[in-house]
């Protein structure tokens, strides 16, 4: 008989962890001209360790809507409240990530619209409306409508500016979109013409929400062993890489377009990353080693925000005119070691912060 399910899922709450800590470690290097390629975003098509985590939080995303919207929703009388409350968190998500932006750098001149919140916001949203109103079967069907369409409309839509279908950075229909919409003074800083977390690209986005909450809705069933879970949730996940790497052979894999063949790809590795996550903590009770990740997974958000304040201030302290970086790290270190290494001490002083909020049962809502 299978056993009766907790309401929260510690393998969740360690994998949410492990990706929070890894996207802080990613973020805050000490020299980004001097990264290991494993901790880089790759340059166009393919895909690094680095571009699965941001694809992983989104597949949690829908996970979580399952476990934590499972009870309510079955009452039609609590949809409106549902919702409203997924709106509202949406919105504070966004406002957020442009706060952030006007503190660190006053001005609307160049405030970016378009990031990585506010994709997390919009997905959480049309996510939840589905989860609520939506059967599995219509799920599905917009999970693979969604994908299907995003691969037409970005390889047979000419572009207006040139009036062919591109998937280059400057030239495709997402970031002709993204520029008619949010215009050159308000897309990514490095570019200006393209923005990785483009409009167009929340579509597929949305499907790797929906793979989330398609995972959840299978853990949560009560009427399966453990062990049959965990074998159909790896089986699945094998097919996903695998259609991914067949779609990449003519849509290729690329985490800036956020393309189909991605979207299967890293909704695979997450789904084999919380299969391993749930059968060795939840099943086989391996504890003891979560103990450093969780608070990172119980203040998400928080740790995501600090990522962007605390490296920004601290690197305002310059003794003699030097950073606090050229004089810890970079005289005793090669390049590339020294800059890892600061980005290792940067996660472990946020990770100090998020386990004293722990510790105190704080958990910062939005």
């Amino acid at each position: 008989m299978a056993k009766p399910q907790n309401k929260r899922l510690l393998s969740l709450d360690v994998l949410r962890g492990i990706t929070v800590a890894a996207m802080v470690l990613v973020n805050d290097p000490g020299d980004w001209g001097n990264i290991y390629a494993p901790l880089e975003h790759s340059k166009w098509n393919g895909c690094t360790p680095t571009d699965l985590i941001f694809p992983t939080f989104l597949f949690i995303v829908g996970v979580s809507i399952v476990y934590s919207m499972e009870r309510k929703a079955a009452d039609p009388a609590n949809h409106a409240k549902i919702l409203w409350g997924a709106l509202r968190r949406a919105v504070v998500l966004i406002a957020i990530s442009l706060g952030i932006q006007l503190i660190l750098h006053p001005g609307f001149e160049h405030l970016r619209f378009p990031g990585v919140l506010q994709r997390i916001g919009l997905v959480f949203f049309i996510c939840a409306v589905l989860y609520v109103k939506a059967s599995q079967r219509v799920r599905d069907w917009v999970f693979a409508a969604s994908l299907i369409a995003y691969y037409l409309l970005m390889n047979f839509i000419p572009v207006p500016d040139t009036h062919v279908a591109s998937l280059n950075p400057e030239t495709n229909i997402g970031a002709w979109l993204d520029r008619l919409v949010f215009t050159t003074n308000h897309l990514w800083s490095e570019s200006h013409t393209w923005d990785p977390e483009g409009l167009l690209g929340t579509l597929p986005a949305i499907a790797t929400g929906l793979f989330g909450i398609r995972v959840g809705t299978w853990l949560k069933r009560k009427d399966r062993e453990d062990a049959v879970k965990a074998s159909w949730m790896f089986f699945y996940g094998t097919l996903a890489i695998v259609l991914g790497l067949i779609w990449d052979l003519f849509f290729p894999i690329n985490k800036a377009l956020w393309t189909s063949s991605f979207v299967l790809y890293a909704a695979g590795w997450s789904t084999i990353a919380l299969t391993a996550s749930y059968w060795l903590i939840d099943v086989q009770g391996h504890k003891r080693f979560t103990t450093f990740f969780v608070p990172f997974g119980a203040n998400a958000i928080t740790a995501y925000v600090l990522s962007d304040f605390i490296p920004h201030y601290i690197n305002k302290i310059r003794p003699g005119n030097s950073s606090l970086y050229q004089i810890l790290f970079q005289p005793y270190l090669s390049p590339k070691n020294a800059s890892l290494v600061s980005a290792i001490c940067m996660t472990l002083l946020i990770w100090a912060m998020m386990w004293v909020l722990y510790k105190r049962k704080i958990f910062i809502k939005v």
